[in-house]
């Protein structure tokens, strides 16, 4: 049997909300990522309308992950604490911020370079890559607007297409 804990927050006391939080994972990728939500109710509103969806690569078929349970320490047994490494020190297996930054950097600019050469199709995108795979019109570079159901289809379907990892102001909203 999987169990399902959840965390509940005060993020927001001066809202008078506390939140809950789920580890959710995708069922495309399997990626895993982390979800705030009013209420287990919220979650599964949310979760039925296809409102959620995996940051990674856009699928809303998405479920809750196992999660470790959270047990408090029984009150007639002396709670050992772990010794705090100094809050300079990064975590095992942490990236460091620089090299984040360089690698948010160098994602950046090679998304410059490359858009430069591809041809803006807007909300007709699922349309355009599709053309293209069946032959219908010739292969080129295109970047677009799908919806997370469009997305998912084009998957389904062996069509490789991604979510650009910077976003972009579409041509026709710049000023």
């Amino acid at each position: 049997m999987r169990a399902v804990v959840s965390t509940r927050c005060s993020a927001w006391p001066e809202l008078g909300q506390s939140l809950i939080v789920f580890d959710l994972c995708c069922a495309a990728g399997d990626h895993r990522f982390e979800a705030w939500f009013a209420s287990s109710d919220s979650f599964a509103d949310q979760q039925a309308r296809r409102l959620i969806a995996c940051p990674v690569c856009g699928d809303s078929d998405v479920k809750k992950a196992v999660m470790a349970p959270r047990v408090g320490a029984k009150s007639n047994q002396l709670s050992v604490v772990a010794p705090a490494r100094p809050i300079d020190a990064p975590a095992p297996g942490a990236i460091s911020p620089e090299l984040m930054r360089q690698v948010m950097a160098d994602i950046a600019a090679k998304q410059a370079e490359i858009l430069p050469q591809s041809r803006w199709v807007g909300r007709d995108f699922a349309d355009a890559a599709r053309a293209m795979h069946e032959g219908r019109a010739a292969e080129d570079l295109i970047h677009g607007q799908a919806s997370p159901g469009e997305a998912q289809a084009l998957r389904d379907d062996g069509i490789a297409a991604m979510p650009l990892l910077v976003p972009i102001v579409p041509p026709d909203a710049v000023n």
